[in-house]
């Protein structure tokens, strides 16, 4: 089921371990998408704290916001891209995204395979998907004191297998959000060192979440009796009788 809007909203925006997160994840993201000059970039679920880097300079920004989890206005400070929308029904047009972020959309969701089927079809040729769930390993995914801790938490091989079943080609792996889920001073302090050691031994401790890159994985339309024109093609000039020699004159 997903979450309530308002309860995401406090956590990302009025709570020092919340606003430590989006950090975390959004230098993540860009890090992997440094620009988005020109293009479409889409958010769906609560993804609306990540997207605030593209807003200068992609085409558009939308922050697709299911219906049972609500919507609010985003951002404050410009022109709302917030949209209200059917989980399994995006009003996007097919083939339009060429960036897409999923953050608490997957794991809290009722239909999972319904919303990948929905992400393949508006990626654009060439387009590309970050897809962040919690970490089945992770500390985070077993606090319900933040969003990571509800839904369904993930392994690495189990989310990598099911957006395969719907087409998306892996491209980058990696966990993040090291430190503990505590809103203690000691852990606020200590974060940033957590995260650094985290990325550099992480067989220490497991990120609190799984990001996922992924691209959409188009099938080449086949066309029947092509494979056999190829193994017997044409032979222009089959059939045509050689020319032959012009016989000498009789000499005279």
């Amino acid at each position: 089921m997903h979450l309530d809007v308002l309860d995401l909203r406090d956590f990302y925006y009025r709570s020092a371990l919340g606003r430590a997160a989006q950090k975390v994840i959004r230098d993540e993201l860009t890090t992997m998408w440094p620009e988005a000059k020109g293009q479409m970039v889409v958010g769906f679920g609560f993804a609306l704290p990540l997207l605030r880097p593209f807003l200068k300079d992609a085409r558009r920004v939308i922050g697709l916001m299911p219906g049972p989890q609500g919507v609010m206005p985003w951002p404050a400070d410009g022109k709302n891209v917030s949209v209200l929308c059917e989980d399994t029904l995006w009003p996007i047009e097919t083939g339009k995204v060429d960036k897409l972020v999923m953050l608490h959309g997957l794991e809290t969701t009722e239909q999972p395979s319904m919303i990948l089927d929905e992400a393949w079809r508006v990626l654009g040729p060439g387009g590309k998907a970050v897809i962040i769930v919690p970490n089945r390993a992770g500390l985070w995914s077993r606090s319900d004191a933040t969003p990571f801790g509800f839904g369904r938490p993930y392994s690495l091989s189990q989310l990598e297998a099911q957006l395969r079943k719907h087409q998306f080609v892996t491209e980058r792996t990696m966990s993040t959000l090291y430190q503990p889920p505590s809103n203690r001073k000691i852990w606020r302090k200590s974060a940033d060192f957590l995260e650094r050691v985290g990325h550099k031994i992480p067989i220490v401790a497991a990120g609190g979440v799984l990001i996922v890159e992924v691209s959409k994985q188009s099938v080449a339309p086949t066309r029947p009796g092509l494979t056999e024109a190829v193994r017997r093609p044409l032979k222009a000039l089959e059939g045509i009788a050689k020319p032959k020699p012009k016989p000498e004159a009789a000499p005279t």
